[in-house]
């Protein structure tokens, strides 16, 4: 099979279906960004040392192929296709999956800023590239697509997920969350010779930090 077919070369493509759509329609912009968020979640793998947080990394990305292939099918002008259905157990497995972190991490009431160690860092760019990617599935739907609430709702849940993963990476490397703080407030300076730290307090208000 050849890996160019030069159909795309006037800026069109094709969905799931055959319908030819422009590449800047908002359809393409979700799904796109989908397929970006898959690939950095490859870079993440490479830098987890928790086989379990690469095992649920890598069923991520499949789970992401199936969101892609839902939102390439306008379901307007045919079935969606079964292998392409995203179900309330694929929601719910993030929902497990982020309470089991949880249960490893202490509770957080400030604001942090993204960083810390390499994983987390990847982690956090993961967690944005999702909010990205759902503000698109959004825009989808206010011109009029019809989209599963499930679809939304897995997209929102694994951004919660990747700031809740980004936590628990710092946490296995020794690396405290560094709190975010007022320019008018006494800033933290970290030690010279180590990574950035401070300390963290109680009850996760993640969904309230960095999000929409």
């Amino acid at each position: 099979m050849k890996v160019y077919t030069k159909t795309g070369d006037a800026g069109q493509t094709s969905l799931v279906g055959g319908q030819r759509v422009s590449k800047a329609c908002e359809r393409l912009e979700s799904y796109g960004t989908i397929d970006e968020l898959n690939s950095h979640i490859g870079l993440l793998i490479t830098y987890c040392t928790d086989e379990a947080d690469g095992t649920f990394l890598t069923d991520v990305q499949a789970a992401l192929f199936v969101v892609g292939g839902y939102l390439a099918t306008d379901n307007s002008a045919g079935k969606v296709r079964q292998g392409n259905v995203v179900t309330p157990e694929m929601v719910q497995s993030v929902e497990c999956e982020i309470d089991r972190l949880q249960l490893l991490l202490p509770p957080l009431r400030l604001f942090i800023l993204p960083g810390g160690c390499r994983a987390a860092a990847v982690a956090h760019v993961c967690r944005t590239v999702c909010r990205r990617a759902e503000r698109c599935i959004v825009a989808l739907i206010e011109n009029g697509a019809v989209v599963d609430e499930q679809v939304s709702a897995y997209v929102n849940r694994l951004s919660d997920y990747f700031f809740v993963l980004a936590r628990k990476l710092n946490s296995d490397a020794g690396v405290e969350d560094t709190v975010w703080r007022r320019k008018d407030s006494t800033m933290h300076t970290p030690p010279q010779t180590s990574r950035p730290q401070c300390s963290t307090a109680n009850s996760v208000a993640h969904t309230h930090t960095l999000s929409l």
